[in-house]
This record gives structure tokens, sequence and C-alpha cells, in this order.
């Protein structure tokens, strides 16, 4: 029995620009039909990954497979295969949300139905709009309505609910969930933690250019990151706060020592995909100023700089 190969595979990624590397030996690989979170701060490489793995940018090193193809070689046909939602749309021209969706669909050889997708997008009441009238989240639904209406097996999802307001965005959510129901794969990055805490299956951090975790949205970070934080006020005013994997026992102990009274200003925090992605970032962050540090002490003692001077 052969197993299913995966939809996206690499391996070693490398893009520098001149002597700027941008990613820096990038590696993972994303199961058919997963959700799969690439996360990290502005600069930090992503972009430049998602843009590789689309076809848009050439590599400078490493391999790469999406759905079985080289992007690098990927012709009209692996494209079809494709549905991606930029970050950033150019959609404001003066035709309707309805004759766009038809305009696109006749691209692809399986498109879905144009009215399904303008209700699945929450478009309905704006389907006769001109996209050139709609707001700037009402455009942002027009171009996850496009990047799907193909069909597509692997859904590329760049910020793709900016602009949304709360109930939109968990009407987005309900849809991208019927989609990984279908068996789509989708590769989405957003500066949402709980949008990719609600919808990934597994993340990827990305910092300077590197990828510095990746693992299941439960588990990334390690158990030590998830490690609850019971904090109170005790009876001097102060704040107290103890890391503990037994925070109920903590808690007994507190409400026993008050003889049955609740301590003051109780919580049990349980770190969230965001304080844990957090944590990573800084750190890594931290380490490499560490390392430019001796990068830099190590050239003073080699060219007998004096740093004191």
């Amino acid at each position: 029995m052969t197993s299913t190969p995966p939809a996206v595979q690499v391996r070693d990624l490398q893009k520098s620009y001149g002597s700027v590397e941008a990613v820096r030996g990038v590696s993972f690989s994303i199961a058919a039909g997963e959700t799969f979170a690439l996360l990290g701060p502005n600069g930090a490489g992503k972009s430049t990954t998602i843009e590789i793995l689309e076809g848009y940018r050439d590599r400078t090193g490493g391999e790469v497979s999406v759905l079985g193809v080289d992007p690098h070689h990927g012709d009209l046909a692996w494209k079809a295969r494709l549905g991606i939602v930029l970050q950033t749309s150019g959609e404001s021209g003066n035709i309707t949300v309805t004759e766009q969706l038809r305009h696109f669909a006749g691209f692809y050889p399986n498109p879905r139905d144009v009215d399904e997708v303008i209700d699945a997008a929450g478009l309905r009441d704006k389907a006769k709009s001109r996209i050139s009238k709609l707001s700037g989240g009402q455009r942002r639904r027009v171009d996850v309505a496009l990047g799907i209406i193909g069909r597509p097996e692997l859904l590329f999802l760049d910020e793709p609910t900016t602009g949304f307001d709360p109930e939109a965005r968990h009407q987005f959510w309900d849809l991208i969930r019927s989609l990984k129901k279908e068996g789509t794969t989708i590769l989405l990055t957003t500066h949402y933690l709980d949008e990719a805490a609600h919808l990934g299956d597994r993340a990827g951090i990305i910092a300077g250019g590197r990828l510095i975790d990746i693992g299941s949205i439960d588990e990334i970070g390690g158990a030590d990151a998830r490690v609850p934080l019971v904090r109170w006020r005790d009876g001097n005013g102060l704040v107290r706060e103890e890391r503990t994997s037994h925070p109920a026992r903590i808690v007994a102990d507190l409400t026993r020592s008050l003889n049955g009274a609740e301590p003051e200003e109780l919580e049990v925090i349980r770190p969230s995909l965001e304080d844990v992605y957090l944590a990573l970032v800084r750190g890594n962050q931290a380490e490499a100023v560490r390392n430019e540090g001796a990068t830099s002490a190590a050239t003073n003692v080699l060219t007998g700089t004096d740093v004191r001077a």
C-alpha cells in the first residue's frame, strides 16, 4: 500500500537578494488535505517562501514540489489546480461581483457554481454591485471568492480576513472548514493567531529567514511553553503568580489556606498559540542579538580592535 505524497514538499529552501539572505534553509511538508499555518513577523521570509511555492519567485537553492511539480516549471494546467488569495488585491473594476466571478470561472476546467460561491463568501447582497463601489472588507470577500471559484486542490490564503469584522471572520472560518472537509489542502498566513489556532492542523514559525519551530497547533513550542500560570492577590495586596502543570492543586491549597474563601483576583491562564508564538519569536530575536555580539567581539579580537576605545 502506497502512502499519499505530500501536497507541498520543501527541502533546504534558500533565497538571497545580493548579500541578504531572505530565506535560509527552510524545510517542511504539507500533507494532502491539511491546513498548515505559516507564521512569522513582517520581514521574516514567509512571503518570499509563499511566492516561491506559488511560482511567482525563483529560489536561490533547495528543492520544492507543489502538487508534484516544481513551481519554477509549473504550466497553466498546474496553475489551474491552485487557488491564491493575495494579501492585496487589484480588483477594483467597473464590473459587478457576479460578472467578475463568471469571468474567472471560465478559466477553469471544473469551476464551482458562481451563485454557490457568492453565498459562501457572504456576497449575496452585493452580487449585482460594481466592485469599485465595495468597501475594503467586501472587496476582500471578492478576493476569497475568486480564490475558490476554480475548485483548487491547494489554496493559498495570505492574510485572508484583513478588513473583516468579527462576524465576517467567523463566517469565513466556516467556509474554510467546509473546503477542508472536501479535501482541499490549505496554506494559511495570518497575523491573527486565534485564526491560525482555529483553522490550522499544524503551524510553522519563520523568523530571520529560518524555520524556528514546526508542529501541531496544540504542541508547537513544546510542553514547557504551555504550562499554565496561576495568578492571585495575596492578603498583603501583592500580586503573586506561579507556573505549574497542576493549577487545580495550587488553587485548592490557596482556598484551604483561606478557610474556603476564594483568593482575590484569582486567574488560571493557559498559554494560547499567540503566547507561544511571541515567546518563540522574542527568544529567536534575543539569540540573534547575542550571536551578533559574539561575532562582533570575535572580529575585534582578530583585528586587534580595542572595543574600549
